[in-house]
């Protein structure tokens, strides 16, 4: 299987303070949730926590557009899907309450005359109530393989994210988002990525989140093609094993760390790459990576840095990445941290670089293999370079 030393399914049960209301019908949910409700203020008096911290509540809510989610019943809504879908218009405010959320989750609808998301849902904040990022969690676990319910075929890759956020100005800060697919669960599928949050929106930040997942956890991208989309990842925790950030978007990820799982499903190198990005070829930046750190519970050298991806849909796809300033643990290997994921679009070709990284996986023995940057072109690798007119 496919693993991580504590299991994805054990963490998320055992790292949050509080479970869903089950879903139950007609009078047993009535009864189900009025049951819910009273052991959540229990536990509150008993406890001595207000569910909500600091934050407000229904009865002292700053604004119209602050709505609480709570798994039972003392918010506005248990779901966080219906308080997305109950926030009608801009600048709404979520904040959600510890819990196990499991359910998907999509924040704005394309519009079919233009294929661009409309305004609701658009400069949304989520905000996890109790600071720490373990104790609320949106998963659920669909795959690329996974068959869709009414038997129209399957999910596909987009299809599989747990949450999906395709309006401007999204903006979470501790939350975790996950998809809990494990392969050795499903041996029949062969369509194995299983995203935790697909991100398309412009001005999209996310502040000491967690992003759990195998293949593909984190799909940084955009709404369509010719749209660039900047996206900001700060003090982020992301875990996986193949292309688990990849994707079009102009994405900085500042002070994060990325985590290379273990696999017992493989006899060898590699287990897997840490990016994949897409970059369209007329977006002047792809996916920089700065004072972040990569570590790995694989054998040494068992992972690559990176590798392009040119889609289907995109064959003019010029891919980039610059890793600066960051530690590159063991797992990564040294000698040759990129490969290609098709030869005709080989690596050397794309967009890679690295500047004054350290740690066993940056060590540069063979050259070729090691693109760097000189320092006057390290000034335009920047978090503002990046960001432009965008201080998130």
């Amino acid at each position: 299987m496919a693993g991580h030393p504590v299991g994805r399914r054990a963490f998320i049960a055992a790292g949050t303070g509080a479970a869903l209301a089950p879903v139950l019908a007609g009078p047993a949910r009535a009864t189900a949730r009025a049951t819910a409700r009273a052991t959540a203020r229990a536990t509150a008096r008993a406890t001595g926590r207000a569910p909500f911290g600091r934050h407000g509540s229904p009865s002292a809510r700053p604004d119209a557009r602050t709505l609480y989610v709570h798994p039972g019943g003392l918010g506005d809504h248990t779901t966080v899907q219906a308080a997305v879908t109950a926030a009608t218009g801009a600048g709404f405010t979520l904040v959600i309450a510890p819990g196990v959320y499991r359910e998907t989750v999509s924040v704005g609808a394309v519009d079919p005359a233009t294929g661009l998301p409309g305004a609701a849902g658009s400069e949304m904040t989520w905000i996890g109530a109790s600071g720490d990022p373990r104790d609320v969690v949106v998963v659920y676990d669909n795959a690329n393989g996974t068959p869709k319910p009414d038997g129209s075929g399957t999910y596909g890759t987009t299809g599989s994210a747990t949450t999906t956020v395709r309006t401007d100005g999204f903006t979470a800060r501790a939350v975790t988002f996950a998809n809990d697919w494990l392969r050795a669960d499903h041996p029949g599928i062969t369509g194995t990525q299983a995203v935790a949050i697909k991100v398309q929106g412009d001005r999209s930040a996310f502040h000491r989140c967690r992003f759990l997942g195998h293949q593909d956890t984190l799909y940084a991208d955009t709404i369509a093609l010719g749209t660039f989309a900047r996206q900001y990842y700060r003090d982020c925790y992301v875990e996986g094993d193949v292309d688990f950030v990849f994707g079009r978007a102009t994405a900085v990820f500042e002070r994060c760390h990325f985590r290379t799982l273990d696999r017992t499903d493989l006899a060898g190198a590699p287990y897997g790459f840490v990016f994949a990005p897409s970059t369209a070829v007329a977006d002047p930046r792809g996916y920089l990576v700065t004072r972040c750190g990569i570590s790995s519970a694989a054998p040494d050298a068992f992972y690559k840095l990176a590798r392009p991806w040119v889609p289907g849909s995109d064959p003019t796809a010029r891919p980039m990445l610059t890793v600066r300033d960051t530690r590159l643990g063991a797992g990564i290997d040294a000698v040759a941290p990129y490969t290609n994921m098709s030869a005709a679009y080989p690596w050397q070709s794309q967009r890679f670089a690295e500047y004054r990284n350290t740690g066993p996986g940056a060590v540069i023995s063979v050259p070729e293999n090691r693109p760097q940057l000189a320092d006057a072109e390290a000034e335009r690798h920047t978090r503002a370079a990046y960001l432009g007119d965008w201080c998130p």
